[in-house]
């Protein structure tokens, strides 16, 4: 197999960026090893079973490219409708602030909520605590939140 290592590294070079073909190389060689029991015996078809798998590593690295660009594209859009409909950076500055001097943990559990639109629990799940945790941390955050926010209700 190293015998060809310098071969494989030109054909992957000659069709990824210059950078990529080292990696790629390697994941050829990890593959090829994972699949060791399917080595052919005649040196020249191993060479080719060799080239097969490099490959099938240079078809997969293309459509991970592939996706990572359209996954850029859809973000991109989704950034510029979120951009249209922000509100300003300064827009609710004391909420901001009050959630802030919240622990943090409490601070995440609002903002997934609030922010981010998630359910109590989905935000439990996202945060690897216990839904009944969960609750009990956002009550006590209202309550905080409360206090900070309105003069009126403190004792």
């Amino acid at each position: 197999m190293e015998a060809s290592s310098v071969d494989l590294l030109s054909y992957l070079r000659r069709r990824a960026d210059l950078d990529d073909a080292p990696d790629l190389l390697g994941e050829t060689f990890v593959v090829a090893w994972r699949r060791l029991d399917d080595l052919p015996d005649e040196p020249e078809r191993a060479r080719m079973w060799l080239f097969g798998i490099a490959r099938g590593v240079l078809l997969n690295h293309a459509r991970g490219v592939h996706r990572r660009w359209a996954l850029a594209d859809r973000l991109r859009g989704h950034a510029a409708l979120a951009q249209a409909t922000a509100p300003p950076a300064d827009a609710h500055l004391e909420v901001r602030v009050a959630i802030s001097r919240l622990e943090p943990d409490m601070a995440e559990l609002v903002r997934l909520i609030h922010w981010d639109g998630f359910t109590i629990t989905d935000a439990a799940h996202v945060m690897g605590v216990p839904a009944s945790t969960a609750r009990g941390r956002y009550q006590r955050a209202k309550e905080l939140l409360r206090l900070a926010l309105d003069p009126a209700v403190a004792p």
